[in-house]
C-alpha cells in the first residue's frame, strides 16, 4: 500500500476545498473549518468510514458526526452496540469516548453541497490509508454509504468492480480484514426510511460479530 501520510490539519490538497474553507472559517468565525482528524480509539478494530464533515456539524465542532443530525442516529447505535460510553455526541468536550472504534471521513473537509468530486477523494486517500494501516487482521471497516465504500477500496488498491456497494454486504480485504457496508445516515436517508434505526443497528451487531471471531 503506497502513499500513507498521519492527518495534516493544515492540509490544502484540493483548491476548490481550501477556498471554501476560507469562506466558510470568515463567515462563522467560530467554526473548526479546517481538515477534522479522527476520532476514537487508536488501537480499535472497528474503522467507521463516513463521507465527509457537515458544514454545521464536523466543520463546526471539529469531531466526525458531532452537532448534526447523522450524529444522532451513529453515536445512540455506537452505545447500544457496545462501542460508546453514551448515546449523544453533541460537542467535543461532552464526555463521548469510543470503544474498539474509531471515526474518520473519505474526505477531510467540508465540500460544496456535501459533494467532494473524484480527485479531492483521490487527494485524501493518504490520510485514509494510514488509518487502515492500523488495523490488523480481522480489523472491520464499516463504510457509510457508496462513496466512503469506493474511497476504502482504492485506498486498498482494490478494483471497484469486484466490490459492488450493498447495504450489508460484506468484501474481504488484504491482511484478513473485512469491509461491509451500510446505507449513509444521513437526514435524507433516515428520515426517507431507506435506512431504519434497525437497519443500521443491524449492521453495527453483524460488525460486532465479525470481531468476536477474531
Amino acid at each position: 500500500m503506497s502513499c500513507i501520510a498521519p492527518f495534516d490539519l493544515h492540509c490544502r490538497r484540493c483548491p476548490r476545498l481550501a477556498a471554501f474553507l476560507d469562506q466558510v472559517a470568515a463567515d462563522h468565525p467560530a467554526y473548526h473549518a479546517r481538515p477534522v482528524p479522527s476520532f476514537g480509539d487508536p488501537a480499535a478494530r472497528l474503522l467507521v468510514v463516513g463521507l465527509a464533515p457537515g458544514m454545521h456539524g464536523a466543520n463546526a465542532s471539529g469531531r466526525p458526526f458531532t452537532g448534526d443530525h447523522a450524529g444522532i442516529l451513529l453515536y445512540r447505535t455506537l452505545h447500544a452496540c457496545g462501542f460508546a460510553n453514551q448515546p449523544n455526541g453533541d460537542h467535543p468536550e461532552d464526555g463521548l469516548v469510543l470503544h474498539d472504534c474509531r471515526i474518520t471521513n473519505a474526505v477531510r473537509c467540508l465540500p460544496p453541497g456535501n459533494k467532494p468530486n473524484r480527485q479531492e477523494v483521490r487527494n485524501c486517500l493518504p490520510y485514509l490509508r494510514y488509518e487502515l494501516s492500523s488495523l490488523g487482521p480481522g480489523g472491520v471497516v464499516l463504510a457509510l454509504g457508496r462513496v466512503a465504500h469506493e474511497a476504502v477500496l482504492l485506498a486498498e488498491d482494490e478494483r471497484l468492480s469486484h466490490h459492488p456497494f450493498a447495504h450489508g454486504a460484506e468484501h474481504p480485504l488484504a491482511g484478513g480484514r473485512i469491509l461491509l457496508d451500510s446505507y449513509h445516515c444521513s437526514r435524507y436517508n433516515t428520515q426517507t426510511r431507506r435506512l431504519t434505526p434497525a437497519m443500521f443497528s443491524a449492521v453495527f451487531q453483524h460488525a460486532r460479530h465479525l470481531l468476536s471471531r477474531s
